[in-house]
Formats: structure tokens, sequence, C-alpha cells
């Protein structure tokens, strides 16, 4: 029997990563079952923590002779100089009997302690003990090589994204002049990047005499990560593809160049200046220190894709449709209901690349426009970030003590419901192409009952992971343990239609193909998230970076203390923020407005609430605004630049609105919503 027939991009891509994933799961999961069995271990035997390990004999005498000691005490005190120097020329007997005594008793109760625990380690202790303690083992394995399997990951994936022109980038390459100029710039970059990380390699080891060895291998897996990169650009760059269409200008070309090359460029010109050239290798190895985060932007990518890769879309869509909703309702709908999942991603533009596709192929099979489901897909996201249990909130609220994640998420929940009340008057008032008109209720609701009954099974998959992990780890479903939750998820869904589908006609998937069965729908997804995770994690890395540009050049120092006017603060703030938001990850920006400006608007007299509000609505801005509009390049990114395409012509007999709706429209939402949340409570407290 031979192998399957897979591609050299599944072999040496897809199954590393997916394998590298389930290794993220398994060793998250593992820390769960450890916690719970120490749990177990206190319920069975009370004080378990003193059974883990076998107890050392005290080596004090508990049959001592009591004035034999007090004799050797004493004597021993009297020839101390340093007591007679002290003035003591008289030993205290009684004080040194007491003194024995109380050791005595200390030792009686040690020796006691000690012959209590050993008889308390029988044979099902020791058992118990050894599978606890291999889990404790697995558990500190998984710590130390998250660092390393994060690297291996990017590598990976950064390389396939590289090879399938899937790096993210203002327009997407379309001539041979787009490819040469989009590679050799690629190019460049990634060298920098190598040479970078080799500097700060070899000034790690100039700088200190002994380097740790968990240290050195990062350092050498970012230079190793570098270097498959750099080969995967100049493979590609040699290698011209012959579907490219010839011509193009080189002004148009640019905007063809990755945005991580970009930022690669500033950083590296920046840092090159000042003769800092491992400048960029610092803060990628800093990186590392938020290796959980990026751990988790990778499995809920996975996880995003493996959705796509089941019913579930399409099932909730079909509860919808007996409604008979127009396009534009639909959208809102779609918005409002993907907000709770990106709570839980914890930034938009994650959730648009796990989620994104789905969404837009459901609002198209719905007969939404293509301008409008690109508005929606791009929007997708941006309305759950202020919503619990959001990680980017918490975030917030352990870099700055004037906030807590109570205030910001009951604050956050009005600026959600403002924000879609935008959405739904914007959609349904400026474009809308379709009559307001439902179906009757009475021939609706009942086919909606009916669309039900085909998610009762996926509920129940859903209800037993959470369950299991709820009620046999103790481990409740909120933003620290979704990352490995969700993915456990969509796994047992995917076993469960290939059991249910089991020689049967497989009916289409969310994702618009066929279902193929758990092994070929769990590659497909691995393989659709090796690129989109490169592609992202390389972003997020060289915005690091290019954050700590701005620090070390003190732009932010350029703003005063404060200023009088709480509503000139105000005014700077949204203009800052929202250009952050154009350039920088949420995380790292976040990181960057707590450590810089974030006291100017408190010295202002803006309230910490309200600015962290505003920062929220002002980066979700900042992702949705040309010349970058980031959720809208994830957005082309998981539909494909010929959908985007087709929807320029699509509406290009229509009016300027029309044209550019999909940019347009989630700009006016979002800027309305910023304004309305900037300034209407400065009217409350600012006058």
């Amino acid at each position: 029997m031979g192998l399957p027939r897979r591609t050299g991009i599944e072999w040496f891509s897809s199954l590393p990563a997916c394998l590298i994933l389930l290794l993220f799961v398994f060793f998250a999961t593992t820390t769960d079952f450890h916690n719970k069995a120490l749990q177990l271990g206190e319920y069975f035997w009370s004080g378990y923590y003193q059974l883990r390990e076998d107890p050392e004999r005290p080596d004090c005498n508990p049959m001592v002779d009591i004035e034999s000691e007090v004799d050797r005490v004493a004597e021993r005190r009297m020839d101390d100089e340093i007591a007679g120097l002290l003035g003591e020329s008289e030993v205290d007997r009684k004080a040194v009997r007491r003194s024995v005594i109380a050791a005595q008793r200390a030792c009686e109760a040690a020796h006691l302690q000690y012959q209590a625990t050993k008889e308390r380690i029988t044979t099902p202790v020791r058992l118990y003990r050894s599978m606890e303690q291999g889990l404790a083992e697995l558990t500190a394995v998984g710590l130390n090589w998250q660092r390393p399997l994060l690297i291996l990951l990017v590598a990976i994936c950064a390389a396939t994204a590289t090879l399938g022109r899937h790096q993210i980038a203002i327009r997407g390459i379309e001539t041979r002049t787009d490819y040469r100029v989009s590679y050799s710039a690629q190019t460049i970059a990634n060298l920098m990047l190598l040479a970078s990380s080799w500097i700060y390699r070899n000034h790690v080891h100039q700088a200190m005499d002994v380097v740790p060895p968990a240290r050195d291998m990062l350092n050498l897996l970012w230079v190793l990560c570098f270097a498959v990169l750099s080969a995967a650009s100049v493979y590609r760059l040699l290698r011209e593809p012959t579907d490219l269409r010839t011509g193009g200008s080189i002004p148009q070309a640019l905007t063809t160049i990755p945005l991580y090359s970009v930022m690669c460029f500033i950083s590296g010109a920046y840092f090159l200046s000042f003769g800092y050239m491992q400048g960029i290798g610092v803060y990628l190895g800093a990186l590392m220190e938020h290796a959980e985060i990026f751990v988790n932007v990778a499995l809920y990518v996975w996880a995003g894709m493996m959705l796509k890769q089941t019913r579930v879309a399409t099932l909730v869509f079909d509860v919808f449709r007996p409604l008979r909703m127009p396009p534009e309702l639909l959208a809102t709908v779609a918005v409002v209901v993907a907000a709770i999942p990106t709570a839980y991603t914890g930034a938009s533009g994650i959730f648009v690349i796990a989620a994104g596709a789905v969404i837009y192929h459901e609002l198209r099979s719905a007969g939404a426009r293509r301008q409008l489901a690109l508005a929606a897909t791009a929007m997708s996201g941006s309305m759950g970030v202020v919503l619990r249990p959001c990680l980017l909130v918490v975030v917030i609220a352990m870099l700055n003590r004037e906030v807590t994640t109570d205030e910001l998420f009951s604050w956050g929940a009005i600026v959600f419901a403002l924000s879609a009340v935008l959405f739904f008057l914007v959609t349904m008032l400026v474009n809308r192409q379709s009559e307001m008109r439902l179906a009757p209720m009475g021939e609706a609701i009942p086919e909606m009952l009916q669309a039900l009954r085909p998610l009762i099974p996926y509920a129940l998959v859903v209800a037993a992971v959470v369950l299991a992990y709820s009620w046999g780890l103790g481990v409740g479903l909120d933003e620290f343990s979704a990352p490995r939750i969700l993915p456990v998820m969509l796994l047992s869904i995917l076993v469960f239609e290939a059991i249910r589908f089991r020689g049967r006609a497989l009916p289409q998937t969310a994702g618009g193909q066929a279902h193929s069965g758990f092994e070929p729908s769990l590659r497909h997804a691995t393989s659709d998230t090796t690129a989109e995770i490169g592609a992202l994690l390389l972003l997020f890395g060289l915005s690091i970076s290019l954050g700590g540009v701005i620090e070390r050049a003190e732009l932010m120092g350029l703003f005063p203390d404060s200023v009088a006017s709480p509503w000139l603060a105000m005014g700077l703030m949204v203009l800052l923020l929202v250009g952050l938001g154009m350039i920088m990850d949420a995380f790292g920006a976040v990181i960057l407005v707590s450590a810089t400006v974030a006291s100017f608007a408190y010295q202002s007299g803006i309230d910490p609430v309200h600015f962290w509000m505003v920062t929220l609505v002002a980066f979700e801005l900042g992702y949705l605004t040309p010349p970058v509009s980031l959720n809208h390049l994830l957005t082309r990114q998981v539909v494909g630049d010929e959908e985007v395409r087709l929807a320029r012509t699509e509406a290009s007999g229509g009016s300027f609105y029309q044209r550019h709706e999909r940019i347009v429209m989630p700009m006016v939402v979002m800027g309305t919503a910023l304004v309305l949340v900037a300034f209407v409570p400065l009217l409350l407290y600012a006058l």
C-alpha cells in the first residue's frame, strides 16, 4: 500500500503545521489535565501536595538528653568571643533550657510528620502521583517547546505564504512588473531580517560569557527561519509564472509589496541609521515574550478554517432564510452575530482571517451584492472587540490600573449596541437596493423551527466538548481557554460529519465545496491555515518592530504632558489612534499606547474608561481606512482577488458610494461611532 497522493506543499507544509498546531492544543490541554489531577489528588488524599515526593528524614535527634544538651550549648556560648565583646559574661541556663526543649519538641513533631507522611504514601498514592507527575513533565515540556515550535510554525507558514503569493499587500499581483517588484522587495526584506537576526545572535554571544542554551536555540531558529524565507522568495523571484499579464507600471507595482516588507524597510532604515543593525532581531526576540498570544492567533485561524469545512455556518444561515430578509438586513444580522466569536478571538483581523470566507459565501448565497458582502465581511470582526470576554480588553486592564475589565466590558456593551444600530441604519437607508419585506411570521416560524433540527446534533457535539472541559477538567469556555477548546470543538464536528455522512451523498460545506470526510477536510483546512498564519504572524512580528521604532524615535514625546482642554486632547487622540490602527496590530498598539500617550489623556481630563473605549473604536476605524485598511486586505486574502474585481465591475455604473461601498460604508459606520463615542461623553463630564 503506497503513500497517499499529496502535493509537496501538503507533505512539507500542511502536515508539519498540523502536527505543530495539534501539539499546541495537546500541551495546553495537558496543563488542564495536570491541574485537575492535583485537585483530585487533594480530594482523595488531604494534603496531597505533601505526598507528591517522598519525605526526607529529619536529621535532628528527638531523643536528645536535655541536661547534656543544655550543658553543651551553655559551654559553646561561654566560648563565644562575640558574646564576650557584647558584655555577656554569664549564660542564662533557663533560657538555654527553654530553647533546647522547644527544639526537641520541634524535632519530635518533624519526625512524627515524617513518619505520618511516609505511612500515607501507599501503593495507590504512588501509582497516582506517577501519573500526575508524568502530566507535570508533559506540561513542562510544552512550556519549554512553545517558543521553538512557534518559530518553526512561522518559518513553515511564512515560506508557504511566500511560495503561494499569499503575503498581505495593498494590491494583489496581476502583472509581471508587479511580480518582479513584489518579490524583489520580499527578497531584500527577508535578507535584511536574516542579517539582523544573525547579527543579534552574534551580539548576544559577545555580550554574555555563557549564553543559555534555550535562548541561543531561539536566536538560531530565527536565523534559520529567515534563511528559509529568503530562499523561498529567491526561488519565486527566479521562477516567474506564465499566467501573468505583461506590462504594468512601477508606481502600481509598489502597492503589491507586502506590508511586512514595508515595515521591515522602515524599521531597518531607522535602526541602520544608528548603527543598530540588530534592532529588528531584538524586537523579534521580544515577540517571544508574548508567544502565547501568537500561538492563540494560529489556533483561532485554524479553528476558523475548520469551520469553513463544516456545514455549521450554512445551517445557521438556513435558520434565517425563511424570513426572506433583504440582503442588507441579513448583513446586519451576520455582523452582529459575528461579534460573539470575535470577542473570543480578541482581534477583528484574526476573525476576518478565520471566518471571513464563510460569512462572505453565505451572504452571497443569500443574494447580497458583492460590495455589501465584502463590506460586511471586513466589518464582521469590528464590533466584538469591546464585548466580554475579549482578550484585548483584558490586556488593557492588565497594563492600566486606572481601569477594570468590568468597567470596560460594561461600556463596551453600549458601544457594541451603538455600532450595531449605526450599521443597520446605514445599510438600510443609504444604499438599500431591495424592499424591506419579510415573510409572514405564520409561514416563517414553522420553517425556522424545522431548520433548527439539523443543528441539534451539532449543538450536542459542542455541548459535549464544553461540558467535558467544564465538568471533567474544571475549565470554562472563556478568552483564556477558547484557543484550545475551539479547535477540539471543530475537530469533533469534523469527526461527527465524517461518521454521519459516511457512504452518503456529501452536502455542501460553508466554504462552498463538497464535504469530503474527516482527513481531507482537516487537510484542506490546514492547507488554508498555513498561508494565512504565515502572512498574519509575519505582519504582527514586523508591526512590533515598527512599534519599537515609534517608541525609540520618541514620536509620542512630541505630545505635551497634558493640555487644558479635554476636547482638544480628545481630538488629538482620535487622529493619533486611528493612525496607529492603520499601521499596527491591536495588541502591539495597546502596549505602545499604554506606555506612552495614555497618561497624556488622563492628565488632560479624559476619563480612563472613556479613553480606552475610544481607543478600541479608533483602532477598528484604522483597520477599515485606506490606504492600508488591513481588514479589507484580509478580506481580499480570504475571498480572493477575483471577487474584489467582480465587485468593482458589478458596481461600475453606479454612484461613487455604490462603486466604493465596501470601503465607504464601514468607514461611515465606524467613523460615526467614533465621533459619538469620543465626544458625546465629554458633554457629561468635561463642560
